[in-house]
């Protein structure tokens, strides 16, 4: 069969480009390295779409955060990520947070149910010369075909680390000195467990993740940054004994039932909270929030386990790391992501330097629907800068600083300011306004 787009990587981006052309009618070939005995250093499956961080897609807030606005975006475009992750949903407040293993399997079964679209396991180490294509590879780029793309651009590509957080079985944590809650009761449901330290406790298990062995850099990786989002709780720790209580150990809005007293019947704040995440539908599996990690797993496995309520913690996953690498996107790519060197060449998802499952699939998306443009000899029109999926294409394809470029997520100040909003209406008035503007854009696309 002859192909009108190839697409190079069956990660969330490479996913969603595929799904929006070959539901469109268009030929796609789909390839995977995975499939074929190699994976990369991160994934742990064959299955398309696998999520190897967080289960989480953050807020799910349309109205007052801008991730949950993209969610409604590229819900109206039919995204079927979106659509997986409704399948795959579990409990997470106010979050979208999945079954990583439904939701893989709900995206593969939606894509191989589509004619004309081919999925093939093969490794690619080179560009073609020729053709429509997209490479969506991700943040873990085979090093042969990022070889081939850092010849195409005639630049380095730029690196960070992404730290993966570890998993926990829940009938191993102790629900008597842990407690079910969401931060400020917010959600229908109380969707954390929440593990409570005092001061000396806290201070002890500080010292611990400082002095704690880590994993070893190799020459090539010294000198990396890492991103902010997927920052390591070591190196969180390392600047200043009290950053951890202001980020994933917050414990503001966490009322422990187990410390009432009569003057307190709903119970005290702790004075650091570590807090789970459900990761899979059956509840069996929970996620450290917060807590990717390059300590060695013995030494996460000995700390992990002074956290009060996780003494006799067994671990599903324990934390890892890898090095990621993306594009200076702004420089290399112009507004239609396609690679200004060789404009047949589309690029997708992470290695465009956004940040995020969410953002990569997204991004995905509009490579999708501008590819689908090109094939049917429309004008690609893209979404106002006003929405979500605007200001995010706008970022990574010449909005951001070129010299100091770095993974970002979606967030409100991409967006076009309001100047004459109050301050605390601001996020309900970007939302309005995108969510007004996002109408007559999808009107513009080739239909479906």
């Amino acid at each position: 069969m002859t192909y009108d787009v190839h697409i190079i990587g069956g990660g969330l981006a490479g996913s969603e480009a595929a799904w929006q052309l070959a539901r469109r009618g268009f030929r796609v070939r789909l390839s995977e390295m995975r499939g074929t005995g190699e994976r990369s250093p991160a994934h742990q499956t064959d299955g398309l779409a696998e999520m190897v961080c967080s289960n989480s897609f953050r807020s799910d807030d349309s109205d007052k955060n801008a991730v949950g606005l993209l969610h409604h975006e590229m819900r109206r475009c039919d995204s079927v990520i979106m659509a997986a992750a409704a399948k795959a949903q579990v409990p997470a407040g106010s979050a979208l947070a999945v079954d990583r293993d439904v939701f893989s399997a709900e995206v593969e079964a939606r894509l191989a149910a589509l004619p004309g679209l081919d999925i093939v396991r093969e490794r690619i180490d080179t560009l073609p010369e020729a053709g429509l294509t997209i490479v969506a590879t991700g943040p873990l780029t085979g090093a042969a075909l990022a070889g081939s793309i850092g010849k195409a651009t005639g630049a380095d590509s730029l690196a960070f680390f992404d730290a993966i957080a570890p998993i926990v079985y829940r009938e191993t944590i102790d629900m008597d000195v842990c407690w079910m809650a969401s931060r400020w009761d917010k959600g229908e449901t109380r969707d954390y467990i929440n593990c409570p330290m005092n001061k000396e406790q806290y201070l002890a298990f500080h010292a611990g993740l400082i002095s704690g062995e880590k994993t070893s850099f190799k020459e090539w990786e010294e000198n990396t940054p890492y991103f902010d989002g997927c920052m390591p709780i070591e190196v969180m720790a390392e600047r200043g004994v009290d950053t951890l209580r202001f980020g994933p150990m917050k414990p503001v809005g966490l009322d422990n039932p187990h410390w009432a007293t009569a003057e307190h019947p709903n119970g005290r704040w702790a004075h650091a909270v570590v807090q789970l995440r459900q990761d899979n539908k059956l509840g069996t599996l929970w996620n450290m929030v917060g807590f990717q990690t390059k300590l060695k797993h013995a030494e996460q496995v000995k700390l992990f386990r002074t956290i009060p309520g996780l003494e006799n913690a067994e671990f599903a996953r324990l934390g890892g790391l890898h090095r990621n690498t993306f594009l200076n996107a702004p420089i290399l790519l112009d507004r239609n992501l396609r690679l200004k060197t060789a404009p047949h060449v589309r690029f997708a998802g992470q290695i465009t330097g956004c940040e995020g499952y969410v953002e990569s699939a997204a991004v995905g998306l509009m490579a999708g629907l501008m590819t689908s443009a090109e094939l049917a000899g429309r004008t690609w029109q893209a979404p106002p800068r006003t929405t979500a999926l605007g200001a995010l294409l706008s970022h990574i394809t010449g909005d951001a600083e070129a010299e100091s470029y770095q993974p970002m997520n979606v967030n409100f100040g991409l967006f076009p300011p309001l100047h004459d909003v109050a301050k605390k209406q601001r996020k309900e008035a970007y939302t309005a306004r995108a969510k007004d503007d996002i109408a007559p854009w999808l009107e513009s696309l080739v239909p479906a």
